[in-house]
């Protein structure tokens, strides 16, 4: 039986800003996992776009969050051993403010922290001090 082809899969990410601070989570979980990241996940259907970052954000560090707009777009587009798209995820990454709640590790998350936005870690995801430099730059108006 022939595999139904690759298809992208749509999801969401937000970089929350507290005291000029970005929160990152590290993955606990396949894609990426090890890796520091924006909390996020696939976009449910029936959701906009920012709906679903903020909800993203609660579901996976329990942080609430006002979402101020989108920061860019990033693909990560895994392949396997013989060259074959394995996995594509066109992420929709946003800024967001701070409201309420401390970050929390659960089954996604399993580390969590506050970063200097110019000083992420050096094991993060591919293009996340792009993403985090255009959030910041939405929610300081700079």
């Amino acid at each position: 039986m022939t595999q139904p082809p690759i298809r992208p899969v749509l999801a969401i990410s937000t970089a929350v800003f507290r005291d000029g601070q970005v929160l990152l989570a590290r993955r606990g979980a396949a894609p990426l996992r090890g890796l520091w990241s924006l909390p996020g996940g696939r976009l449910e259907p029936g959701e906009t776009l920012a709906e679903g970052a903020a909800r993203e954000v609660m579901e996976e560090v329990g942080v609430a969050c006002r979402v101020v707009g989108v920061a860019g777009a990033l693909d990560i587009i895994r392949r396997d051993d013989a060259g074959e798209v394995s996995a594509h995820f066109v992420v929709v990454s946003h800024a967001g403010l701070w409201l309420d709640g401390e970050p929390a590790t659960g089954p996604e998350a399993a580390e969590v922290g506050w970063f200097d936005p110019h000083h992420l870690p050096d094991d993060s995801t591919e293009g996340l001090a792009g993403i985090v430099a255009a959030a910041r730059a939405l929610v300081t108006g700079s």
